[in-house]
């Protein structure tokens, strides 16, 4: 498939990926995932107007490759392209259960390469936080500070 293709394209289920002409399946989300990022979104609304949380947005890594993070959160401009011209503000990947490690090591590394000042990992079965800044690192709470926020687990998880 082309670029072209990948981004004209509509999948009948959750939207996928498109690597250098390959396009790659994501993980099915469930109850867990749903209420992370439903959890995340309250958080955001309920503290400021300025974040703008969009749940499976398309994000332009490089020509040829598209991620698509479970939550990507803008800040201060609300994004108005269908695949937003700039890096979001916080990436977020919330752990399937048929998710592999290293295929979210690399997506993470594709946000931090990007760009992305925040880019996190929820295991929500684990009750468990990660940052990842080159390297994956276990957190009680994620630090906003563009916004003077800090985000606990159960802020999140619940």
């Amino acid at each position: 498939m082309t670029e072209t293709e990948y981004l004209r394209t509509s999948f009948p289920d959750v939207d996928r990926e498109f690597v250098d002409g390959e396009v790659f399946e994501r993980s099915m989300p469930n109850t867990y995932h749903a209420e992370v990022v439903d959890n995340l979104g309250r958080f955001c609304w309920r503290h400021t107007s300025s974040l703008y949380v969009r749940p499976e947005v398309r994000i332009r890594v490089r020509p040829g490759k598209y991620r698509v993070p479970d939550v990507s959160v803008f800040w201060p401009n609300k994004p108005k392209e269908a695949i937003p011209e700039f890096p979001p503000l916080i990436a977020l990947e919330v752990l399937s259960p048929d998710d592999r490690m290293s295929d979210l090591l690399r997506k993470l590394s594709d946000y931090h390469d990007l760009g992305v000042p925040h880019v996190w990992l929820i295991n929500p079965e684990a009750r468990l936080m990660y940052r990842f800044d080159g390297s994956l690192r276990e957190t009680a709470a994620y630090d906003i500070p563009e916004c003077g926020l800090t985000a606990t687990a159960t802020d999140l998880i619940g």
